[in-house]
């Protein structure tokens, strides 16, 4: 069997783990990327820690079409940015070189109900060349199977509720900026949760206009309402700064955030369904004080009652192992842009043998 060629398209906080994880199932690295000229040259085998793999970070500014086509690796592990926006000319090279591609984006997890202009357009790309392009990562087991596993031993469901909490350090500073980290609160109100008040049909032509900045949650109650069968009858979204009293240093943002200041949000997104189900989904990520960690706590409501808490989970480790085992499916999917609720469950792979 031969092996899995990857590239690596974004070499940082998370890359370290995803070139790992690959290295020790047995893929081998065909190439690495990023825009940060302080990289290019670096051995990307040494960067993740698993020594020399003849593989330089190259610069991601180049004709990317043209060098993916060259190197031709079966994946491309896209960890860049949050919003499907920034991923966009990622994810379309790819697309247009005929590569399957797999991102942490969190946007790229369902983004036909947050910017359907792009999702299509990635997708066309992708059937014309004949390659496939998901997003993945801790929502996929999380906030996404796991529910509807519990979902799947309950007789009547009312209501899903869930929330989960995640530290910004630990994803980059797009990711910390994406959620008013550092932002006073009246920068926040007028940066971050104006962007949510406004009436369903201004939100409709934002979401059309390709310019809609969605919270995690707007994606994933997304793809519980299609995995479940559900449709859609409406959808809302709110977003509240979190503060932390005392001053708080972010090494994301190399910045003290002043006590009262926005160390993050809540959003909390509200979806309505025409079979009657109400799906409530809340995502807090902030720059964390010493008493606070991971948390992802869900309860479907109905006959019976199931509630599930998963307590400080490694939600960095389990983003990027996600990834790497969702490898196979994305190879073996058909062409276009496939959401991973199209997939079966994510399964754990063991070395891949030569």
């Amino acid at each position: 069997m031969a092996k899995i060629k990857f590239v690596q398209y974004g070499c940082g906080k998370m890359a370290k783990y995803t070139i790992r994880y690959c290295i020790e199932r047995g893929m081998e690295c065909v190439g690495a990327f990023d825009i940060d000229e302080s990289k290019f040259g670096t051995d990307a085998g040494e960067f993740a820690g698993v020594g020399k793999l003849g593989v330089a970070i190259e610069s991601a500014n180049q004709d990317m079409v043209a060098r993916l086509k060259a190197i031709a690796p079966d994946v491309a592990i896209v960890t860049t940015m949050s919003l499907l926006a920034d991923c966009a000319e990622p994810l379309l090279a790819c697309a247009n070189a005929g590569v399957n591609a797999i991102t942490t984006c969190e946007e790229a997890f369902f983004p036909q109900n947050s910017n359907p202009n792009l999702f299509k357009q990635i997708d066309e790309a992708a059937k014309k060349n004949g390659c496939t392009i998901t997003g993945a990562g801790y929502q996929d087991v999380f906030w996404g199977n796991l529910i509807t596993t519990i979902a799947g031993v309950t007789h009547k469901i009312t209501k899903i509720k869930g929330s989960s909490s995640y530290n910004v350090e630990d994803y980059g500073i797009a990711l910390a900026r994406a959620h008013g980290a550092g932002l006073n609160l009246k920068e926040f109100d007028e940066q971050v949760a104006s962007a949510d008040k406004i009436s369903a049909e201004e939100r409709q032509k934002i979401i059309e206009s390709g310019k809609y900045a969605p919270s995690y949650m707007w994606n994933v109650n997304g793809w519980l309402a299609s995995k479940l069968g559900l449709t859609v009858v409406s959808q809302t979204q709110k977003c509240v700064p979190m503060t932390h009293e005392g001053d708080l240093n972010s090494s994301t943002l190399n910045m003290t955030i002043p006590s009262g200041n926005a160390t993050g949000m809540s959003a909390v997104v509200t979806t309505q369904t025409a079979e009657g189900i109400e799906i409530e989904a809340e995502c807090i990520g902030k720059v964390y004080g010493p008493e606070d960690f991971d948390k992802n706590e869900w309860t479907i409501f109905g006959e019976p009652n199931t509630t599930v808490v998963v307590s400080r989970p490694n939600t960095v480790e389990l983003t990027c192992a996600t990834i790497v085992n969702r490898i196979p499916d994305v190879i073996a999917a058909p062409s276009g842009y496939v959401t991973t609720d199209n997939f079966g469950i994510c399964k754990y792979n063991e070395k891949q043998k030569d």
